[in-house]
């Protein structure tokens, strides 16, 4: 499978994850339901992607990566179908979670065939691509169902991209992938060398990172139309051009190994530019929020682009197994984001909703400045020692 289809099947696939997120507000007055029970369509889905992928990771150890990819995309496509011809919001709530357990399987089967047939440099070049197209499906499925729901109707989106899927799925030819041999022969055998304080910290801080992310971007319609008074599903859509900006933004983070040779130093400059963007916003000023939101996803993106390659070197596991794990911790932080913020936001409001997201972040910068300052002590001991 070449990489650029890859990516296209990435694209599509993200696009079913993120496609209701601009259109929570419309569901809620569709419904007559309340911000946070309309946020559950995304958290209903990010339950199973915390727990699932680290399952997935231990059954594709010895599987074709590519025929779970075409499968699952053969079945997220009836998903789309099912969803928009769905006229009740419980059934609604069911499809997206079976998308919720079929979206995990297609992220561990393309981690772990990256990881499987790109090493180093190659590997660090081919994770920043694959993190653009989540980025790109994540855009794409937000900015065109919000403007589908306005040219056409909402459910239009869905059906295109259940026709994407399709024929994307058919062009996969599983036969070109080979699974691979592994001497584990039990779970807690694959599971073992994932035992590595470094690596567990770096996975905290990715569920630090994706919760605060997951929540703004969640109730980023909410607060548009109730503290900035923008209400066109239109221009809520093109808010997360931003998203976009910061996406392009992110392809540069390869190149910040050359400004430092600790990725912990990098990681923990971003984490405290993450935290400084949610400070920022406390202020109450459109235009100033665009900008620092920009930022904020521009970070996010480079700390995912910069965790994920650094999460394949410091682990001893199998690739799906590692790929797994960081998947559920990820996703964990964004079942949690996408819910538990939404209630702390409709009881006390925007600030108070700032101030959480500015706590868990803390957290996350905490995690990767303690890995940092843990290795510099062994890099001048390996020094000394030479000398």
């Amino acid at each position: 499978m070449s990489l650029p289809h890859l990516l296209l099947c990435s694209v599509a696939i993200f696009c079913v994850l993120y496609a209701p997120q601009p259109l929570l507000s419309v569901f809620a007055h569709q419904y007559q339901i309340t911000p946070a029970k309309s946020g559950m369509l995304m958290s209903v889905t990010m339950l199973p992607l915390a727990i699932a992928p680290i399952c997935y990771g231990l059954l594709f150890t010895k599987r074709n990566p590519l025929k779970i990819i075409k499968v699952v995309m053969l079945l997220l496509a009836l998903c789309c179908v099912g969803f928009a011809l769905s006229g009740h919001f419980q059934w609604m709530l069911a499809i997206r979670f079976a998308e919720g357990l079929l979206l995990p399987a297609a992220l561990t089967a393309m981690t772990g065939y990256l990881g499987r047939t790109y090493q180093h440099s190659q590997l660090k070049r081919t994770m920043s691509w694959y993190i653009g197209s989540t980025i790109v499906g994540g855009y794409l499925g937000r900015t065109l169902a919000a403007n589908f729901a306005v040219w056409f109707n909402w459910q239009s989106f869905y059906l295109l991209n259940a026709v994407m899927l399709v024929l994307l799925a058919w062009r996969i030819k599983p036969a070109r992938a080979q699974a691979v041999s592994s001497q584990a022969n039990h779970p807690l055998a694959y599971l073992k060398p994932l035992k590595q304080v470094n690596l567990l910290s770096l996975y905290g801080a990715v569920f630090c990172m994706f919760f605060c992310f997951a929540a703004l971007l969640n109730y980023l319609p909410f607060i548009l139309s109730n503290d900035y008074q923008v209400s066109d599903p239109r221009l809520i859509g093109w808010v997360y051009t931003g998203y976009l900006i910061g996406a392009c933004l992110s392809l540069s983070t390869p190149l910040l190994s050359k400004l430092s040779t600790s990725m912990w130093q990098i990681l923990s400059g971003l984490f405290a530019l993450y935290c400084l963007t949610i400070v920022g916003m406390l202020w109450h000023h459109f235009w100033l929020f665009l900008v620092l939101f920009t930022v904020f996803c521009a970070c996010m993106f480079m700390i995912h682009a910069s965790a994920a390659p650094l999460a394949n070197q410091l682990s001893k596991a199998e690739a799906t197994v590692t790929n797994g794990a960081y998947v559920s911790f990820y996703y964990c932080g964004g079942a949690l984001g996408s819910y538990l913020p939404g209630i702390i936001y409709q009881r006390w409001g925007l600030v108070y909703f700032l101030l959480t997201l500015l706590f868990v972040c803390s957290g996350g910068l905490l995690l990767v400045w303690r890995n940092y300052c843990q290795t510099e002590p062994d890099k001048a001991s390996l020094t000394h020692k030479s000398t």
